[in-house]
């Protein structure tokens, strides 16, 4: 069974920076691709970013391109999430994702994923 734990949320004022950070166990990090999600308060839950098994191929919706860093370190079992630039609609709960088959960035929205973390708050103030 796959286990992921996400932390480093909190609040922040517009402008300013987190990073988050998703702590995996159950099989082989280095073996699949991963990503992030986000869901705001009455949306659905949205893509954000993923990456390839090395880190090598990265992938970012439309509205976080250019603050948004996806990153890896496969040693250390854990996904990242650099967010720069923060504006008040990046405030959601933030999960990160892993899917079930290896080797591949899975597609965009949230079915193609198979296991889930539990969420992280990220409040971005005006």
């Amino acid at each position: 069974q796959v286990h992921l734990v996400e932390s480093g949320g909190g609040v922040v004022q517009t402008g300013g920076s987190l990073r988050l950070s998703c702590a995996a166990s159950g099989r082989v990090f280095s073996s699949y691709g991963m990503g992030w999600f986000r869901q705001a308060p009455g949306k659905e839950r949205e893509f954000v970013a993923a990456i390839s098994v090395r880190g090598g191929t990265t992938k970012y919706a439309d509205s976080v391109k250019g603050r948004f860093i996806i990153s890896r370190d496969n040693d250390k079992n854990t996904l990242y999430l650099q967010l720069n630039s923060l504006k008040p609609n990046d405030t959601a709960v933030y999960y990160c994702a892993a899917p079930r088959k290896e080797y591949i960035i899975p597609e965009p929205v949230p079915y193609a994923y198979d296991f889930w973390g539990h969420g992280n708050q990220v409040t971005v103030s005006s």
